[in-house]
């Protein structure tokens, strides 16, 4: 791995220099309620004269639409729903009506909604068992496009619908597994993406004037291609593709010769871009070492556009109003929850929001170190360490290593409360991207395919080597923490590594991937099938999953568990948890298990996350710190 920034690189020796490296300095111990008094915000869409921006926020305890002045004020509360989370999408383009998301508890079935001028609002996609998603504005303004599964639960076609009396109609029909992206200005091509695996993907593109569907992106081995955007004159397609490269790279097919050209790559990851209405921008997000970074360039010329006034630290989230005078982004140190921000393009922006409890000082909260190790054979595994403000070497202190989701997934730098409650009540916590995770290059990427909970859960036993090389760790009291594939990390350590961990505690995590597998959700559609490349598949690897599987290996459990799961999870059953809780209880080790009948895959009610993740300080306070 090579990368064009200084990275703290941690060995099996001794550093206590590093530990001593900052003042020790006491604070005080909050409690969870206060964490979750934080607000969350999230979204921007501009109102038509950018006076106001339309996000999502837990302000009232569940997700709700709102409204904030651009000028800066108070958020108006547009939905106020007291059950299932309700998400922002976008506001109409000439006058106040809005576009929401909303499922129920949490079972991914997501519909579309408009909330009228008059305050009442319509499902714009009745009906049972299906998902919708937005996706996007038609370049007119009078209409927009919906992707929805309702024919077909295992693939999405694509709709337009008027702004004017909602009328439908069918733009593409996919009956082979080819799933709509991005669309043309003037519509009359349509990116459609093909998934093989994880690691491999094409491009196609359907002409909807002459009724024919290309592959543009043919080749052979594992290469990912993604399309992000049409350029506004309609004569090349943006898209995101690591061919010839650890990297992905963001480039431009020319429709009309097929000549392929570079258009933005850097030493990490380009993750999208995408131009603004007018097209006079281009917006390209790169992937930084667990930092995603927004750039704005000048789509003429190339050039960075600079924004000279935007705050220090991590800014991100950022988008440009239609009319290419306001901008808007998020801003954070990595340690406090985002904050909105938003004013003109060419001059200071203002900060919008302060989604930091008033309760909770700043300065106590810890901004992590991006830190590598070398794993047990050899590679270098990256992940974020937070280091409590009270540790020091004089005093060892208790240690968490936690397992992020996926497969596949990044633990990135950002604000999570459960993570800085339990670095504020003195543990040490570490987020690894073991190998298999995102953003290190695609030879990482695949490092664990048909390996899960052998090769990486290596990695997650070797930190702990790491861990106790601070020298303000100690080593006897290093347990495990994960969600979702995560969650299968912490179960899998206590089954196939029982020794290592003191004690895990998993959310929503699978135990049995014969079953899992094989209940994935239709809507998955070709993601089912890649996800069956890279794990196995339940009909021909069932002896090898069985093996990777906690279930079929709980009789080795003996460290104290804990387990955590939303009954309306689509993804994870219920079922993988109260079938590992009570093979864990035969094994007479202690066993806590908290099960919302009103979540999904993941909380997002802050009453039933101050529930959960109380009980799991406590739990890690008796099991780990030895506090009773």
């Amino acid at each position: 791995m090579r990368s064009s920034t200084p990275r703290l690189i941690l060995t099996g020796f001794p550093v206590l220099v590093l530990a001593c490296a900052e003042p020790i300095r006491e604070v005080p111990q909050y409690t969870i309620e206060q964490f979750y008094e934080n607000t969350r915000v999230s979204g921007g869409s501009f109102s038509r004269d950018n006076s106001q921006l339309l996000v999502s926020s837990d302000r009232s305890g569940v997700f709700n639409a709102y409204t904030i002045p651009v000028a800066g004020g108070e958020m108006v509360p547009l939905t106020q729903s007291t059950d299932d989370a309700i998400f922002a999408v976008s506001f109409f383009p000439n006058d106040d009506r809005i576009l929401y998301t909303q499922d129920q508890g949490g079972n991914e079935l997501s519909h579309l909604y408009v909330r009228e001028l008059d305050g009442s609002t319509r499902d714009l996609t009745p009906g049972e068992h299906l998902q919708a998603n937005f996706g996007g504005w038609a370049q007119d303004l009078l209409s927009f496009f919906v992707y929805t599964n309702e024919r077909d639960p295992s693939y999405f076609d694509l709709y337009k619908i008027t702004a004017d009396g909602y009328q439908r109609s069918l733009l593409y029909e996919n009956t082979e597994g080819l799933n709509p992206g991005t669309i043309s200005r003037d519509e009359r091509y349509i990116a459609l993406v093909k998934t093989y695996t994880t690691a491999n993907s094409d491009i196609f593109l359907h002409d909807r004037e002459a009724g024919v569907t290309t592959n543009l992106t043919e080749h052979s081995g594992d290469i990912s291609n993604a399309p992000t955007d049409f350029t506004p004159d309609g004569t090349g397609l943006l898209f995101v593709t690591d061919e010839g490269s650890e990297f992905a790279a963001l480039k431009r097919y020319d429709l009309a010769t097929g000549e392929v050209t570079p258009v933005y790559s850097a030493d990490w990851d380009v993750l999208g871009g995408g131009y603004t209405h007018s097209g006079r921008y281009l917006l390209v997000a790169v992937n930084e070492e667990a930092r995603v970074r927004t750039r704005v360039l000048d789509a003429a010329t190339m050039t960075e556009v600079p924004l000279s006034q935007l705050p220090e630290g991590l800014v991100r989230g950022m988008s440009i109003s239609r009319d290419d005078s306001m901008l808007r982004f998020y801003h954070s140190d990595g340690s406090a929850p985002d904050d909105l921000w938003a004013g003109p393009l060419d001059g200071a922006p203002n900060r919008l929001t302060n989604t930091l409890s008033a309760t909770i000082a700043r300065e106590d909260l810890v901004v992590p170190e991006h830190v590598w190790f070398t794993s047990y054979d050899g590679t270098e595994v990256p992940g974020l360490l937070y280091k409590p403000h009270q540790v020091s070497s004089r005093s060892p202190a208790p240690a968490v290593v936690w397992v992020h989701g996926g497969p596949g997934g990044q633990s990135t730098f950002g604000y999570f409360a459960l993570t800085q409650a339990l670095v504020n009540h003195g543990y040490v916590v570490y987020q690894i991207n073991n190998r298999g995770s995102s953003g290190y290059g695609k030879t990482f990427f695949k490092m664990d395919d048909q390996r899960h909970g052998e090769a990486d859960l290596g990695d997650v036993v070797a930190s702990k080597t790491m861990l106790t090389a601070t020298g303000y760790v100690d080593s006897e009291r290093i347990g495990i923490v994960g969600g979702s594939y995560g969650g299968y990390m912490v179960l899998a350590a206590l089954t196939l590594q029982p020794d290592e961990f003191k004690v895990g505690v998993d959310l929503f995590g699978i135990s049995n991937w014969i079953r899992t597998l094989e209940s994935i959700p239709p809507w998955w559609g070709a993601f089912r099938d890649a996800l069956y490349q890279e794990m196995g598949d339940p009909a021909t690897d069932q002896e090898r999953l069985r093996r990777i599987s906690p279930l079929f290996n709980a009789d080795k459990i003996t460290a104290p568990l804990m387990v955590l799961q939303g009954a309306n999870d689509p993804r994870v059953l219920q079922v993988e948890s109260d079938e590992i809780v009570a093979a864990a209880k035969a094994n007479g080790v202690p066993v806590e298990y908290i099960v919302f009948p009103d979540e999904g895959h993941g909380f997002v009610k802050k009453e039933n996350e101050i529930r959960g993740y109380s009980a799991l300080i406590d739990f890690l306070d008796q099991h780990l710190r030895g506090v009773r």
